[in-house]
């Protein structure tokens, strides 16, 4: 009997990141099912992203992320990963993308850095942490005026 080591963390991102761009490309939040993601996230993963954003707070588990991406969706008309440097592919992966994004409360659009660090534990993704440089300008793109857009 041949005893398999789980993936590296690398593999695992990278798998992710590629069944991501196939869940956008299959319609994203809403349209496409998680079910192309599942796999590359262990059943209690733990999202945490900044409260001040519009989609801040902690989701846990496939039912959060799937609400997660939901609520991406409602934010963001348009987010597109630009370049994508892997930093690190330990245990604790660290990744830096450039993010391109539109917002569908105002039409603003922003490019910014952001910095994520990710547990991958028995070749599944345990746990997102990411940083962004600026969270106020985020949220002030991705909220209308009051009054409307």
């Amino acid at each position: 009997m041949t005893m398999s080591s789980p993936p590296d963390s690398l593999t695992v991102l990278t798998g992710m990141y590629a069944a991501e761009a196939r869940y956008l490309a299959a319609g994203g939040p809403g349209d496409a099912s998680f079910d192309l993601l599942a796999p590359f996230f262990a059943p209690h993963v733990a999202l945490y992203q900044a409260d001040a954003l519009p989609y801040g707070g902690v989701w846990r588990g496939h039912a959060g992320m799937t609400r997660f991406f939901l609520r991406m969706g409602e934010v963001w008309e348009q987010f597109t990963m630009v370049d994508q440097e892997f930093l690190a592919t330990g245990e604790t992966a660290v990744v830096h993308t450039q993010i391109r994004a539109r917002a569908h409360a105002t039409g603003r659009e922003l490019s910014f850095p952001l910095l994520q660090a990710i547990k991958v534990e028995h070749g599944q993704i345990t746990e997102v942490r990411p940083f962004y440089w600026d969270t106020r300008a985020i949220a002030e793109a991705c909220t209308a005026p009051a009054g409307g857009a």
